[in-house]
């Protein structure tokens, strides 16, 4: 059977009172508005934001069918190389443009020239016969299928009028209960009309998390969030979801809404208890020094100086001249300098003599990666 065209209309859908979805309604709004407390260090924190920034790239690309695994892009992070290889481009892509929602969105409209940029930034370097586009950041100028459904997007005359819509319905001033909502079905929308030639999976996906950072899960206060687990825990369900909702029917649509909130709230429970620094030093950090020691990726001093900063979350070079009594000032100088030149060691604040573990761009990263997976923290990649 062929896709055919068939025009829904956009639109809020209601949940009963009682309904699961409601309660999802309800604790995410309370997760949204909760001021965020927690023992670890920001600069911990957002070492760790930039580790799940890294893993929804990842995600998102490998939902489309890129092949690169996780420990060949880390590879390629600690190594510092430029790649030529597309796939390794596409990922770089979408961290580029995760940076690019986070330094701008708050102070922006998310309107057509907001999801151009975007999209420009997906596609870019990227070739038209794989994963770029014809016209970066512009409508697409032909007709298109989608794979694996039997929707077919509206005619591209028919794109700017869709789109105008999609964004007067996110950007309506409703009730605030309705942002989650509107969230998942701008999500759904957006596919439905499939506004570009190509990358409209990656840029749906950076929209929904540029809409959960308007709506208020800031990660400049201190929230990390990875929509994109949501939808590559299982690539198929995503799609199958998808395709419900693209009937149009209200139950249809409330069946694709509890999907997206339901992943998003496992996300976010799991995600916070790396704010327990506690749970996260016995868990995630200990463990990455001891396997990178096991590894040689350090040596025995450079371990028990790591382990020493991670303990007191805040080290200086008297504590750490008290790990090693015997030796002089100026080794410790240069065994702090080392570390800061691994970039495993870095500077609290600027011109500052205190130093906090680092482990987000070097040999460290390997085992943080692997103590976050043993703990449930990534989804299948």
């Amino acid at each position: 059977m062929s896709a055919i065209f068939k025009h829904i209309d956009l639109k809020l859908v209601e949940p009963a009172f009682d309904s699961k979805l409601t309660s999802l309604i309800l604790e995410l709004d309370h997760l949204r508005k909760k001021k965020l407390g927690g023992s670890t260090h920001p600069l911990i924190f957002f070492q760790l934001k930039n580790i799940y920034h890294l893993l929804e790239s990842i995600g998102s690309a490998r939902i489309e069918g890129n092949r690169t695994t996780l420990s060949e892009y880390i590879e390629s992070i600690i190594e510092n190389k430029i790649s030529k290889d597309e796939k390794k481009i596409e990922i770089n892509n979408m961290t580029e443009a995760h940076n690019f929602i986070d330094e701008n969105i708050l102070d922006s409209k998310i309107d057509r020239k907001f999801v151009s940029e975007i999209h420009k930034m997906v596609v870019k370097n990227l070739s038209v016969s794989g994963e770029g586009s014809i016209n970066p950041g512009c409508y697409r100028k032909k007709d298109v299928t989608i794979t694996r459904s039997e929707h077919k997007p509206p005619n591209t005359i028919l794109v700017t009028d869709y789109m105008d819509k999609l964004f007067s319905f996110f950007n309506h001033n409703d009730v605030t209960q309705y942002d989650l909502l509107k969230t998942a079905i701008a999500h759904h929308r957006f596919a439905w009309v499939h506004p570009f030639d190509n990358g409209n999976g990656r840029t749906a996906r950076l929209l929904t998390y540029a809409m959960l950072v308007k709506q208020g899960f800031n990660v400049k206060a201190g929230r990390i969030i990875n929509p994109t687990a949501i939808f590559c825990v299982n690539r198929d369900d995503y799609y199958e979801k998808l395709s419900i909702a693209d009937n149009g029917q209200e139950s249809s649509m409330l069946i694709w809404c509890e999907y997206v909130l339901t992943g998003l709230k496992k996300e976010i429970d799991n995600i916070d208890r790396l704010l327990d620094y506690k749970f996260l030093s016995k868990n995630i950090l200990l463990p990455t020094v001891k396997l990178s020691l096991e590894n040689k990726m350090i040596t025995p001093n450079e371990s028990k100086i790591l382990n020493l900063a991670i303990n007191k979350r805040v080290i200086q070079a008297g504590e750490i001249k008290e790990l090693f009594p015997k030796k002089l000032s100026p080794e410790i100088s240069r065994m702090i300098g080392r570390l800061k030149k691994k970039k495993m060691l870095l500077t609290e604040k600027k011109n500052s003599r205190k130093y906090i573990l680092s482990f987000d761009n070097n040999y460290l990263l390997r085992g943080v990666i692997e103590m976050l997976d043993k703990h449930g923290f990534i989804s299948s990649l």
